[in-house]
């Protein structure tokens, strides 16, 4: 039974942060923000730009592009943070109301800037696995930039982090760009090294820590996460990749896109040449920054865009997310001449 993506929807702010406004804060030097960290400049929230509000802009867009009416829709998922309007809420069933989507059901999904990969799994299979479900819409936002201080030398990886929203709508029985399979690491050992230190139960959120600063992601052991993390983290990369390649039939060489998120520089240099592939056969995202789980999303919109994902390309979406977890999945882009089983 095909499943395929028949429409992606997304928003972005219209406020912007420089790469100059961001070594004014750090003092780190701009041509290493701009050339090590890869930001020119990225999007960030202006007051309206709540994370469910711009999850909720980018599935209309989605649906509009695609003229599904909302009733369609079977199953929403959300795949945007958890730092969003209200700190207990299940977003999915707002942007089931500001939709209105009133023949479905709706749920939140979490693994950081994985979740869209994983989201588009789960979408899979509940199509498969529930004859009822025929529509799914998967909806996020994204700002965690709120949480970074500039000042903070052991977050600097994090300094690119922005703001956005994104939504895919998959659905059964499609004819063109079918989502072929998936492949997901995740890594216990790192799963406290970055985390807001307060807020939860271990240290609830006073006025006084509020005040504090410490209301912000952190690195609790930077040197020890630095040391595990090189000898995993790209290497983990790289092999979500070829699985979820070769799960679905084919090897790196016949990979004509990978949208990736946004990472430094070298880093993602180093996975195209790993691959064979070249700077023109993904997007790096150095005018948007990290939007988490959107960067997928919003790599394929500009790639379709720009021309650079055609009929019958093999694309494939990867992620990485603290805690620490890798993610790829493996489209068969535009119509399909014979069924995809």
């Amino acid at each position: 039974m095909n499943v395929g993506i028949v429409s992606t929807g997304i928003y972005l702010p219209n406020k912007r942060m420089t790469a100059q406004e961001i070594s004014d804060l750090s003092k780190i030097p701009i041509d290493i923000v701009q050339k090590k960290l890869g930001i020119i400049e990225k999007s960030i929230a202006g007051t309206e730009d709540h994370t469910v509000q711009m999850a909720i802009w980018a599935a209309k867009r989605a649906l509009q592009k695609a003229n599904i009416s909302p009733r369609e829709i079977d199953v929403i998922i959300y795949i945007g943070e958890e730092h969003k309007e209200y700190p207990l809420w299940t977003a999915s069933i707002k942007i089931q109301e500001e939709i209105g989507a009133l023949g479905a059901w709706a749920f939140d999904v979490q693994l950081r800037c994985g979740t869209t990969v994983l989201a588009m799994k789960l979408a899979k299979s509940l199509m498969i696995a529930d004859n009822n479900i025929h529509t799914v819409l998967l909806a996020g936002g994204y700002r965690n930039h709120d949480f970074i201080d500039y000042t903070n030398d052991r977050t600097r990886f994090m300094y690119n982090l922005g703001a956005g929203g994104g939504a895919i709508i998959m659905q059964k029985g499609a004819k063109e760009n079918i989502v072929l399979e998936c492949d997901l690491i995740t890594d216990g050992s790192f799963s406290e090294d970055v985390v807001v230190p307060v807020g939860g139960t271990k240290q609830p959120l006073t006025s006084e820590l509020l005040r504090s600063g410490a209301y912000r992601l952190d690195v609790i052991d930077p040197e020890g996460m630095k040391a595990r993390l090189e000898q995993k983290s790209l290497s983990n990369f790289l092999k979500v990749i070829r699985q979820s390649l070769a799960k679905s039939g084919y090897d790196e060489s016949k990979l004509s896109y990978l949208a990736m998120l946004h990472m430094k520089k070298s880093a993602h240099d180093y996975v195209l040449h790993s691959l064979g592939l070249t700077e023109s056969q993904s997007i790096y995202l150095s005018h948007y920054g990290h939007i988490g789980q959107i960067d997928q999303i919003l790599s394929l919109e500009l790639a379709l865009e720009a021309g650079k994902v055609k009929n019958g390309d093999i694309v494939t979406l990867v992620s990485a997310g603290i805690g620490y977890a890798w993610g790829a999945v493996t489209i068969h882009w535009g119509k399909q001449e014979e069924a995809i089983i």
